[in-house]
């Protein structure tokens, strides 16, 4: 069900570099966060996607990200897959969502002031 959060590896989903699969009980929320700012630094844009009850930390994610000016939602797509239960052994169907976040205009200047900010902290108290 819940999935790491790398860059997709096999079939099709080899040519999305900028996926992450979000799983709500492997890692916290900020280490998502900060993959995703990553991504969109090297790609642009990045796709957030999650299954069931990661759902919502999805969606947190990407509100996070477009609240602090960092990227802009692209497009927001749902679905239902199948998926089989190992348990009772019978089909089950999941809510999935996929959010595409692109690099806003202010992305690169919010990172650097971002980046700046702990160093100038640091000079103040000595």
């Amino acid at each position: 069900m819940g999935v790491e959060a790398v860059a997709a590896t096999g079939g099709v989903e080899a040519q999305k570099k900028n996926r992450i699969q979000v799983s709500n009980t492997k890692k916290p929320l900020f280490f998502y966060v900060n993959l995703a700012k990553r991504y969109i630094q090297q790609h642009n844009e990045v796709e957030l996607s999650a299954l069931g009850m990661a759902i919502t930390t999805v969606v947190t994610i990407a509100e996070i990200l477009k609240n602090n000016g960092l990227a802009i939602e692209k497009k927001v797509s749902t679905s239902t897959v199948s998926m089989k239960d190992e348990n009772k052994g019978r089909v089950v169907l999941k809510a999935k969502i996929e959010i595409m976040l692109g690099k806003s205009d202010k992305f690169d200047l919010l990172m650097n002031a971002s980046n700046a900010a702990p160093e100038t902290d640091t000079k103040n108290k000595e």
